[in-house]
């Protein structure tokens, strides 16, 4: 694959997402996804590519929808939408985003003391303007996160900070609440959001 005949998309609006995209030296633009995010109670690895899918072929979409593709300006060209998603999980129960208080509190109160997973599932959607083909690959990674104990009082002084409810399972490993991580086992970007370095080199061998 030839990224200097390609545009890079990146199908998500997190800034965490953007940074370690730029920290890894990609030009790239955002295009936001809008689908309604539905998780079921599929495995979460299946649950994170079938996520990351969706909004790449969203986006992918609302882009075709506005260009001209009989222009010969985009001859030999192609676009890569990145598209991805990030939950957790413990003992097989799926957290996404918490949707109030109440939630995040039920989140952060179930993984305290205790070691759960995060899967971030990735999804790149390479569109040729010559062709007109699309091809699809998508994979996932998944991190053990083990935390330290925490009170009621540390877990609503986290939940107060508003820190937790764009994040999947109510945290972010970035900020303040890493004061409360005891251990990681795997990728530490794929918590943040983008496992960035496996998602180079699969777009190496694409």
């Amino acid at each position: 694959m030839n990224l200097n005949n390609t545009k890079i998309i990146l199908a998500s609006q997190s800034p965490r997402r953007c940074e370690l995209m730029k920290q890894a030296g990609f030009d790239f633009e955002v295009i936001k996804s809008d689908i309604t995010e539905s998780i079921n109670n599929a495995a979460p690895s299946t649950v994170v590519e079938e996520l990351s899918l969706q909004k790449a072929n969203d986006v992918l979409d609302k882009l075709l929808k506005h260009l001209d593709l009989s222009l010969m300006a985009y001859n030999d060209l192609s676009l890569l939408v990145i598209g991805s998603d990030t939950i957790v999980s413990k003992d097989k129960i799926i957290m996404g985003k918490p949707k109030s208080r109440e939630d995040a509190f039920s989140m952060l109160h179930s993984i305290q003391n205790n070691t759960h997973q995060v899967y971030t599932g990735v999804t790149l959607l390479v569109y040729d303007f010559n062709s007109q083909n699309k091809s699809v690959h998508s994979f996932h990674e998944c991190t053990n996160v083990t935390l330290y104990p925490m009170s009621d009082c540390e877990i609503n002084q986290y939940i107060s900070s508003g820190d937790c409810y764009d994040k999947a399972g109510g945290y972010g490993i970035q900020g303040h609440f890493a004061i409360h991580i005891k251990s990681i086992q795997g990728d530490y970007n794929n918590v943040v959001g983008l496992p960035i370095a496996r998602l180079y080199q699969e777009i190496k061998n694409l």
